[in-house]
């Protein structure tokens, strides 16, 4: 069932639950402290839980008791801070006292692609959830909120049920996450909706209590949150066919792209052009390197894979080819670099020795420093294996990025990446990027030639400062 709320109708009955701990309001942990489970201990902190976040990871746990938040998200670093003041939130590595605070367990550690295949590697899921499990003394729901193949709630259970006594009356429950990097402390407080998969009333009611701060909020804030409750398999399946409708779609505009580039069309004038219809809508439909992160990309090839396993492989056997497109994107910024750079692409691609390539975005998308599969990380580095001499700059990700790929140069500034530049490319969509003069960047490159792999930029400003502009599906 949907249940919209606040709503001018009275709410379904949900049976209220005494928390197990005692506590007037469930206790809480997160069990993985990554991106999703940190953020999440602290926007739960901040909504009023009593929180504690769980992770093996002692330099990060150390960092997160210090006020340290160990990624970049937008807001984050000060709601930390004010919760480890306010005494409502802290950070451990000792499971026991995990198992002996919370009342509702979510697990949230990461579900990486398989490194011989393409599913889901959930040996994470498993070592966390057993060895909660292993020290729990009492009654507790544990709920997993990692992007998962369907039927691992079900394999959660028997887990749980192998390692604690059956008189401790110990649940499990489904909730995914719907988190967008750059704005996830909206998205945690202010969710677009909340899905649960339970099996009993108890369950229900002690996630209702769990989310009962983001329902109070949108009361006072005068906004609907609409809770569907549903069972495991439905739960788990929504988070991967989200994320694959959404990596169609984004796709679908660059097979467009693709289209536009041999047709001689404007694939950012067709993209308006259809996104002004109400059933496709203008969100993601901007055509450019495609996309990446530590979600989309595993999570359609894990679905993939898990529809195999399932005998419905031939379901979603487009996503293969969805999965194709978007890596397509990054080979055409080489072909455009080539073409722009009067360098013939051979057999082995083009050779790009003795050029200088300035790469401004190193991260998957703004706002974030994030670089997990990130394609302009990952087109800065197929053009360093072309022989460019290349210098990247980013705003957030350039530590991330330099680990990552060590063998690049980075910069500290967007002007010391572009001076003496023979090319620019532009492949994340920062703001500090879109809004650059392009007459003050010309007197420091070398060659005014650019390429926009975001399509961000303003063609035409660029193209009357004297630059050679080329873009993503544009002619």
């Amino acid at each position: 069932m949907t249940i919209p709320y606040p709503n001018t109708q009275p709410m379904p009955a949900i049976a209220a639950v005494t928390p197990p701990s005692g506590a007037a309001r469930p206790r809480v942990t997160f069990l993985g402290t990554g991106y999703l489970g940190a953020t999440y201990a602290i926007c739960y902190a901040e909504l009023g839980y009593e929180v504690l976040g769980f992770d093996v990871d002692a330099d990060k746990i150390a960092k997160l008791n210090a006020g340290e938040v160990p990624i970049h998200e937008p807001g984050l670093d000060e709601l930390l801070r004010r919760n480890l003041a306010a005494g409502r939130l802290r950070f451990s590595t000792d499971i026991q006292e995990t198992a002996d605070f919370g009342d509702v367990h979510f697990i949230c550690v990461g579900t990486p692609q398989r490194a011989d295949g393409m599913g889901a590697d959930l040996s994470y899921v498993e070592a966390s959830v057993t060895s909660l499990a292993q020290h729990l003394s009492r009654k507790a729901l544990i709920v997993g909120k990692s992007t998962v193949p369907v039927g691992t709630a079900e394999w959660v259970e028997q887990l749980v049920g192998k390692h604690t006594a059956a008189d401790l009356g110990v649940e499990v429950a489904w909730s995914p996450e719907f988190l967008q990097e750059g704005f996830a402390v909206d998205d945690v407080l202010r969710p677009n909706r909340i899905v649960v998969g339970v099996k009993s009333e108890w369950a229900n009611g002690m996630l209702y209590a769990a989310h009962k701060g983001v329902f109070d909020l949108a009361a006072t804030e005068d906004r609907e949150v609409p809770l569907v409750v549903t069972d495991f398999a439905t739960a788990e399946l929504v988070k991967v066919a989200a994320n694959a409708f959404l990596a169609t779609k984004i796709s679908f505009i660059n097979a467009m792209a693709e289209v536009c580039e041999a047709a001689g069309g404007d694939v950012t004038q067709l993209a308006r052009s259809i996104g002004y219809d109400p059933r496709i809508g203008n969100r993601f439909l901007q055509a450019g390197l495609g996309f990446g992160g530590a979600c989309l990309p595993k999570d359609i090839r894990a679905f993939q894979a898990r529809a195999q396993e399932l005998g419905a492989g031939e379901a979603l056997r487009f996503l293969h080819e969805v999965d194709l497109i978007n890596l397509r994107r990054r080979t055409r910024v080489i072909q455009l670099a080539a073409d722009l750079l009067g360098r013939r692409s051979g057999p082995a691609g083009p050779d790009l020795s003795g050029t200088r390539i300035a790469v401004l975005g190193a991260t998957f998308k703004p706002n974030t420093d994030d670089v997990r599969d990130a394609p302009a990380l990952a087109v800065a580095a197929l053009l360093g294996k072309a022989g460019a001499d290349v210098h990247v700059f980013d705003p957030q990700g350039v530590e991330n990025a330099r680990r990552a790929v060590p063998e690049l140069s980075y910069e500290a500034t967007m002007n010391d990446a572009v001076r003496g530049a023979d090319l620019v490319c532009v492949l994340t969509e920062w703001a500090e990027f879109r809004n650059a003069d392009p007459v003050a960047l010309g007197e420091l490159a070398n060659g005014r030639k650019v390429v926009d792999g975001r399509n961000c930029l303003d063609s035409t400003l660029w193209t009357q400062a004297g630059w050679e502009y080329r873009g993503m599906g544009r002619p």
